[in-house]
């Protein structure tokens, strides 16, 4: 069996209210109510063995849960002598919410009424909108409360509770009472078949209804339009006849550019449209005159023609006469008057006899040298390319190894955190000279500089150790470069390329960021070709740099590119100004503000200071070429 009855219950006071199902008789439920209160009585004065003239049970402790029942704000408590009840409750303010049922222990009545129990709180809470619960509040909102804990009391889902709860101050009791059968279709975005139903229907009673329907119209308002259109009528019969009358006169004059009547007749009837001034007796045509410009017509020495001589190294090859009959350019060249590929043709003037193509460029290979084209072709080998001979290329005299360093840096403003250097060792062999080429690659080496090295490791498959820094190289040729040493340096002894430093402040809602750098003065050659990169927290809406610098909105980057950076100078400064939307009391500390360092550079020095060293003085068994070094990951945030 569920919850029998829920029930209000002041502290100090008579009950407010007891709502009851249809079987369970009020009398009962007020028995219960009364138990219960004289059990907290007793609790309450610490009167653990009640009168004989109570009717609770003899040993409430033995059948109530917790160690000390009723002291907490929420709990369960058996009452009753003969007929015997469980009252779950739970205190809100000074008013305790009751919820009474039977004693079974084969079901889980309890935890249903706990439920019932939070919701009746729901809508005790709400209605006295907030925790401050009291007597007075809940006598203001009476009948709200009292309808809420009929519908709890039967069973409500979380859905139809919000929309009672959210209704108790609004719409009141009717909105809460009669919204039960489409509440929850409406939170849930449905709409019942009963109300389709009906509208579907409706719309088809409509579609028939008007499918059928039939109009008529008045006799005064049928005798009006038969006015407005014998009117209108009228008006466009006037208007054909003037098209018509107007089409004959133009009939009249069937040649478009004969002259017009108008001109046989005498000067007053032209001038009919101007009248002249009384008092000065000029027109107005002179006075629309006076004030623009006749142009003079060209003397009589210019209509006569002109003639263009062309004369040449033997004598006068004629010219052009230009006239205004027209020129005489079309009877001295011929074709040129030709609309579709008439003029010139170039090749009239080339022979059928066509460049030999084996001699490149015309023959400027044989520029540099006295040998006729036939022993120079010979001694070129006759297949050779014209690039070759111009061009010379550099081989390779013998292995090659060179250093690649990787450094990566994190600054905190101007304090560096963290730093490490990996390097790499490559060989780079002859290349084969067929595909068949296996002459294998052998020589040892010695490493020097290695005072600041943390480890080094080498490729055991191609280079073996012989100790003293000395190294045996044996490997096959390769087209690639081969990495045979890898080695990191202790961060106390890795140099630094460039410091660099980030500033941030917030000024209200204005952000400035400044960042620092400079260049370590014992580098062999300046840093050249220096990318710094700016995160910006947000995508700025205004922005102002210092210097110049290129924008990624996507990304929110700011970018300098640094042509160099002396060593021996002042640092450089990049800055920029940007509003935020922040709140009043942020201090812009969870700002994500970093920035990151790119740059490269190549010499004959490595940035650790290990070098390579032939194993014997005076024998050249490899030849170290430029050694490189890049950024990794170098930040300040």
């Amino acid at each position: 069996m569920s919850c029998l009855a829920l029930a209000l219950q002041p502290a100090n006071g008579p009950d407010i209210l007891l709502q009851t199902r249809e079987w369970f008789p009020p009398s009962r439920a007020l028995m219960a109510l009364s138990a219960f209160r004289e059990t907290r009585l007793a609790f309450a004065k610490n009167q653990h063995q009640p009168a004989a003239s109570s009717n609770f049970t003899s040993d409430p402790t033995s059948d109530s849960l917790g160690d000390d029942p009723l002291a907490a704000s929420s709990g369960q408590v058996i009452v009753g002598v003969e007929s015997r009840y469980r009252v779950v409750y739970r205190l809100v303010n000074s008013i305790y919410v009751l919820a009474v049922t039977v004693i079974e222990d084969s079901n889980n009545n309890v935890f249903e009424c706990i439920h019932i129990v939070n919701q009746a709180v729901s809508v005790v809470v709400t209605a006295c909108r907030g925790v401050d619960v009291t007597p007075e509040k809940l006598g203001k909102k009476y009948a709200e409360i009292y309808m809420a804990l009929d519908i709890v009391l039967r069973g409500v889902s979380s859905i139809r509770l919000a929309a009672m709860l959210a209704s108790m101050h609004g719409d009141g009791i009717a909105k809460m009472v009669h919204s039960a059968v489409q509440t929850e279709s409406k939170i849930r975005g449905a709409d019942s078949w009963a109300s389709l139903e009906h509208q579907a229907v409706d719309h088809e009673a409509g579609v028939e209804s008007f499918s059928h329907a039939t109009f008529e119209l008045p006799a005064e308002t049928l005798q009006a339009g038969d006015e407005v259109a014998a009117a209108t009528l009228v008006f466009f019969q006037q208007g054909e006849e003037k098209e018509v009358t107007k089409v004959e006169e133009s009939e009249v004059e069937k040649d478009p550019f004969a002259a017009s009547d108008r001109i046989n007749k005498p000067e007053e009837m032209l001038m009919e449209g101007f009248k002249k001034d009384k008092e000065s007796g000029v027109s107005d045509v002179s006075k629309a005159l006076a004030g623009l410009e006749v142009t003079s017509l060209p003397p009589a020495a210019a209509t006569e023609s002109t003639h263009i001589g062309v004369e040449g190294f033997e004598g006068n090859y004629g010219g052009i006469e230009f006239s205004n009959d027209g020129s005489t350019l079309p009877e001295d060249f011929e074709g040129i008057n030709d609309a579709w590929g008439g003029g010139l043709d170039a090749s009239e003037f080339v022979g059928p006899k066509k460049v030999p193509k084996d001699r490149g460029l015309g023959g400027l290979e044989f520029l540099e040298t006295s040998e006729p084209p036939a022993a120079a072709v010979a001694k070129a080998g006759g297949e050779e390319k014209i690039e070759d001979i111009l061009v010379k290329k550099t081989e390779m005299k013998g292995p090659e190894m060179y250093i690649v360093e990787e450094i990566s840096a994190e600054f905190r403003e101007s304090l560096l955190a963290r730093v490490g250097l990996m390097g790499m060792v490559y060989l780079k062999t002859m290349p084969p000279k067929s595909p068949s080429d296996d002459k294998e690659t052998e020589f040892s080496f010695k490493v020097e500089g290695t005072d600041g090295i943390k480890r080094f490791a080498v490729q055991s498959s191609r280079v073996s150790s012989l100790g003293s820094g000395l190294f045996h190289v044996r490997t096959a040729p390769s087209q690639e470069p081969i990495p045979i040493i890898k080695y990191s340096v202790l961060p106390r002894m890795t140099p630094l390329p460039i410091r660099i430093r980030l500033v941030k402040r917030l000024s209200g809602t204005l952000l400035s960021i400044m960042i620092q750098y400079v260049s370590n003065s014992n580098l062999p050659v300046p840093l050249n070709n220096v990318t710094i990169v700016l995160k910006l927290p947000v995508d700025p809406t205004l922005l102002k740099v210092s210097p110049k610098a290129v924008l990624n909105r996507s990304e929110r980057e700011l970018k300098w590119h640094i042509d160099e950076i002396p060593l021996k100078g002042n640092p450089g400064r990049l800055r920029a100004r940007m509003p935020l939307e922040i709140g009043e009391d942020d201090d812009g500390s969870d700002l994500e503000i970093f920035g990151y360092v790119k740059f490269s550079a190549q010499g004959t020095r490595s940035l650790s200071g290990l070098s390579l060293r032939p194993a014997s003085e005076g024998k050249t068994d490899f030849y170290e070429t430029d050694h490189r070094y890049a950024s990794g990951v170098y930040i300040c945030n």
